[in-house]
């Protein structure tokens, strides 16, 4: 029978705990690595948001390692393409062998690695643990990836998901990243805490306006009331601090391992001086005098066909140097272009197959490559690239392609200040201030992540609306 006190335990929607105390550790990981690898253990099915360069390899790895020898079975681990073969890599620093597959899996496989798009070739009743590398790939709760691994989840006893971007400016991905681990689904999440508004839009009553006061006092008031929406979907003023606290129930979250509360020695980065290039056109579009700043997705497209060539060729001179350069570019014409353009430059490209891609990103990150263009939904995520200090790209509305794409270079370990150029054209100003926005978007909500984690009563929060009270000595 379930006791009263555990009863209402649930009621506040903090995760429960599905794991183990881990069995075995390497003397490679740092303190905060040990702890992170700590939580997720004793966790069983948890999320770690930590960012780029802070080793989430290693405690993935770490993880798997742990379940295999307390459950004695196998764990699959699903990266982007091509970040494979670098897990195989991690794992040797680390003494834990990982097989690399693509076709299903061979005889004695213990810890097997492959690509989301081999899903398919693996059966979720041979694994006891799975893990999620880059797991902002579930963020689209419509996608075919994000329902199939979804699905396959759904039958695995330990789950990990491994991201650094979560939810960069909104909150999809948080519930994708709940539903698969077995937590509350994506719907569940927005009738929980969250309330539908018509176009209309919906009066705040008394109750609701002074929760929303004191919301706006601790979280601040930019981060509540620009990141508080889901499409017609609002937090609700009175559960904002329960969400985050719901959230850090499952996750961590840290950018350096001071949010953790441990030491920042080591992993301070060098400078990141970015440079925005805003290049006026030849000439203006058709029936004007002179450019304007584009006004929707369709007349920035044209802008872009407009000036592709004046753009490709401002690329063209500032990656004309003997330096490792990345080119970031989004459309196939840039990409092809660019790739004439620059010497000794190689591009990636979505018809590239893909044992050609693994064999460019090798060369590259063994320095055999100097020049390399790509798109950033091809190769944004897990890769790494400290060697190059050079960044170039496009400007863009995607936060978390501009933020990954960055982040391949300007990473823990990357000993050289990096530059990124950033091109824009006159007409694409809007595009440069929308970045900006969302930028400022995912620090405050990354803050209250990371608040939330730090409060003692996440892990038992005592709900408000059912305080015990003393009874009277008479009754």
């Amino acid at each position: 029978m379930l006791a009263y006190d555990d009863f209402l335990d649930r009621k506040t929607q903090v995760g429960a705990d599905h794991g183990f105390e881990p069995l075995w550790m390497p003397g490679k990981l740092f303190p905060f690595q040990v702890a992170l690898v700590e939580w997720a253990c004793r966790k069983g099915r948890a999320a770690v948001f930590a960012d780029c360069g802070l080793g989430k390899t290693f405690i993935q790895l770490t993880w798997a390692e742990n379940v295999a020898r307390k459950t004695g079975g196998r764990v699959l681990i699903l990266t982007p393409l091509a970040v494979s073969f670098q897990t195989v890599r991690e794992g040797e620093k680390i003494g834990v062998e990982v097989a690399h597959r693509r076709d299903g899996l061979h005889s004695g496989d213990r810890i097997v690695v492959t690509n989301y798009e081999r899903l398919h070739h693996f059966n979720a009743d041979d694994f006891a643990a799975v893990v999620c590398d880059e797991s902002s790939i579930l963020k689209h709760y419509t996608g075919a990836t994000q329902k199939t691994v979804t699905r396959f989840l759904n039958k695995i006893p330990y789950r990990l998901l491994c991201t650094a971007t979560a939810a960069p400016n909104d909150y999809v991905e948080l519930g994708t990243s709940s539903e698969a681990l077995g937590e509350l689904t994506n719907s569940e999440m927005l009738t929980r805490f969250f309330r539908y508004r018509d176009d209309k839009g919906q009066k705040q009553d008394a109750r609701d306006q002074v929760f929303a006061e004191k919301a706006e006092q601790f979280y601040g008031k930019l981060s509540f009331r620009v990141a508080q929406s889901i499409g017609q979907w609002r937090l609700k003023n009175h559960a904002v601090k329960h969400f985050w606290r719901w959230v850090a129930s499952w996750a961590r979250a840290c950018r350096m391992p001071s949010d953790l509360g441990f030491d920042d020695a080591g992993f301070i980065l060098p400078p990141l001086n970015e440079r925005q290039h805003i290049i006026i056109p030849n000439t203006p579009p058709d029936g004007y005098l002179f450019t304007i700043p584009a006004f929707g997705l369709a007349e920035e497209r044209d802008e872009r066909k407009r000036t592709i060539e004046q753009r490709c060729e401002f690329v063209a001179s500032l990656a004309n140097h003997k330096k490792p350069v990345v080119v970031w570019c989004h459309a196939n014409a840039e990409g092809d272009m660019l790739e004439d353009m620059i010497p000794d430059a190689r591009q990636i490209a979505g018809c590239t197959p893909d044992e050609e891609k693994e064999e460019i990103y090798r060369c590259f990150a063994d320095g055999n490559l100097r020049a390399l263009v790509i798109k950033p939904k091809i190769g944004a995520w897990g890769l790494n690239w400290q060697h190059c200090a050079n960044v170039i790209t496009f400007a863009s509305h995607s936060y978390e392609q501009y933020y990954q794409s960055v982040r391949r270079c300007w990473r823990f370990g990357q000993t050289n200040p990096v530059t990124v150029d950033i091109i824009a054209t006159e007409g694409e100003r809007r595009v440069m201030e929308n970045m900006q926005r969302k930028a400022e978007q995912a620090r405050r909500m990354f803050d209250s992540i990371t608040r939330e984690m730090r409060n003692p009563e996440t892990i038992k929060i005592e709900n408000e609306y059912t305080k015990k009270e003393q009874v009277p000595s008479w009754l």
